[in-house]
């Protein structure tokens, strides 16, 4: 049975669903977008993402009310439609459809899709095994803090790194890690502290990177935010990634190097097990 996908005011069968050719989303990739997890059909961290994509629509001059489109109860009804247990609802605002042109219409009305993807984020086999990842040049745009379509150089790089017999990559520019393809990049010193790099343009500012440093900090763990080489990572007791998809899942081997003993260290697992529990406790329904 297909899903039932929403589009421009619009439940549809989703091979019924279509945007114009015109969509500025498809042309420019001048769209933004948020994917918000769902555990025991509930949301997680449905408000904070919804912030984040206030100030991507922002800085993109995106004019979109988000209160008034409704977008909570449009994903309480995909889900239930959907029979969304566990997953993923996505949600893409763009500027809308326009005949093409590099200058930025001002009377757009902006086109809204999103769907759902059932998948497993309690119980994955990474949790179990942990993540291989290679480095390579950061060579996106600089704006990387507005979550935008545009992926497709992190795109590339996931592909390269599957190819060469890794699962992702973590991209380096001026020496130290910014992030992986789709995630947050962290390390555990061998004291204990929890090293990460801070916010600005030169990253996404993960929901669940920030609900993990809360959380941490709550622990009473040392959080340091900083920049940090592949060396440093190399040499760290445990890594791990931070996403809305992938929740807390560990790295274990940078370029070939394995980090600690190899294996998915007791900390990530200690902050992985904290916040599926404190997310829990917050789901929106």
């Amino acid at each position: 049975m297909s899903r039932i996908v929403y589009v421009n005011g619009e439940f549809l069968p989703e091979d019924a669903a279509c945007l114009s050719v015109f969509d500025r989303g498809v042309l420019f990739a001048d769209a933004v977008y948020e994917v918000t997890a769902v555990v025991d059909g509930g949301m997680v961290d449905f408000e904070a993402h919804q912030q984040r994509l206030c100030r991507s629509l922002a800085e993109l001059g995106i004019d979109f009310d988000l209160r008034a489109a409704g977008l909570l109860e449009l994903h309480r009804e995909l889900i239930r439609r959907n029979a969304l247990n566990e997953g993923l609802v996505y949600l893409q605002v763009s500027r809308g459809v326009a005949d093409r042109s590099f200058l930025q219409p001002t009377t757009c009305q902006p086109s809204v899709v999103l769907f759902t993807q059932a998948q497993s984020l309690l119980e994955t086999a990474a949790t179990g095994t942990g993540l291989r990842v290679i480095t390579q040049p950061d060579l996106r745009w600089h704006r990387r803090d507005i979550k935008t379509t545009q992926l497709l150089y992190p795109s590339m790089m996931k592909t390269l790194a599957v190819e060469q017999g890794a699962d992702d990559v973590w991209m380096v520019e001026g020496g130290t890690v910014t992030e992986g393809s789709s995630s947050n990049a962290h390390i555990i010193r061998a004291d204990g502290a929890l090293v990460t790099r801070p916010t600005s343009p030169d990253i996404l500012h993960g929901i669940t990177r920030a609900a993990v440093l809360d959380y941490s900090r709550e622990t009473g763990a040392a959080v340091i935010e900083r920049p940090f080489t592949v060396a440093e990572a190399q040499q760290a007791r445990e890594a791990f990634i931070t996403s809305a998809t992938a929740f807390v899942t560990p790295v274990v081997a940078v370029d070939g190097v394995a980090i600690g003993d190899g294996r998915p260290g007791p900390a990530t697992h200690r902050i992985r097990s904290h916040y599926i529990q404190r997310s829990r406790e917050r789901l929106q329904y």
